[in-house]
């Protein structure tokens, strides 16, 4: 069996700079797929081991698999926007990255802050008339939280993967079920798993492939 190529960091223009990528290739790439990571003011970066596991099993789905820093992370030029300007430069990437690989399908996954930016990503598309195949978001920053933080989660279809840890400490899972529940989206939640998925994260990985395999 051939394995996949090894992980590759590159940069790419975005609108305020350089944007630092981390590209995680399979031998035989059917799609895209663009992983984000958590919030950048509390050591969030594209190395984080959720966004790691999210990009190395999208990679194992057959999509090459791109983790941008955001701003003001690692070379990533400018700094934390409150994902405005995070969602400028996502989607500054995908164009980028579709001119490079195709317009095939494409899916969006992201962590915690990352996946409240996502949510933002996944919304512009549909609006411009290309909206993804799929969407993952882990760990979902929605509604308050502690440190006078406040998100306004936007819609997202029934068909999103929305994962969340029982016991998560940094965004209570009584957050998520508020924001899925008019929806009508479906949350899996992960008995006793914190926020970050300590010792749960091959359990993250399971309901990803189960859920393709659907």
């Amino acid at each position: 069996m051939k394995q996949a190529l090894p992980t590759e960091k590159f940069f790419v223009d975005g609108p305020v700079g350089p944007i630092e990528v981390l590209r995680d290739t399979p031998v035989s790439a059917h799609g895209l797929a663009i992983v984000t990571h958590p919030h950048p003011l509390f050591g969030g970066a594209n190395t984080n081991k959720v966004t790691h596991t999210l990009a190395r099993t999208l990679r194992d789905l057959g999509y090459c698999t791109l983790r941008p820093n955001f701003r003001g992370v690692g070379g990533t030029a400018g700094a934390h926007d409150n994902g405005l300007g995070e969602t400028d430069d996502v989607l500054a990437l995908i164009d980028w990255a579709q001119n490079q690989f195709g317009n095939g399908p494409l899916v969006l996954a992201g962590f915690s802050f990352g996946a409240f930016v996502q949510t933002r990503v996944a919304k512009w598309l549909a609006q411009a008339g290309r909206p993804v195949k799929r969407l993952i978001l882990v760990g979902t920053a929605s509604g308050f939280i502690d440190g006078a933080r406040r998100y306004d989660t936007e819609a997202v279809t029934p068909d999103t993967i929305v994962i969340h840890g029982s016991a998560d400490e940094t965004v209570p899972l009584a957050n998520v079920l508020a924001w899925a529940e008019p929806l009508e989206v479906p949350i899996v939640v992960v008995p006793g798993a914190d926020h970050f998925f300590h010792a749960r994260l091959h359990i993250l990985r399971g309901i990803i492939e189960r859920a393709w395999r659907e």
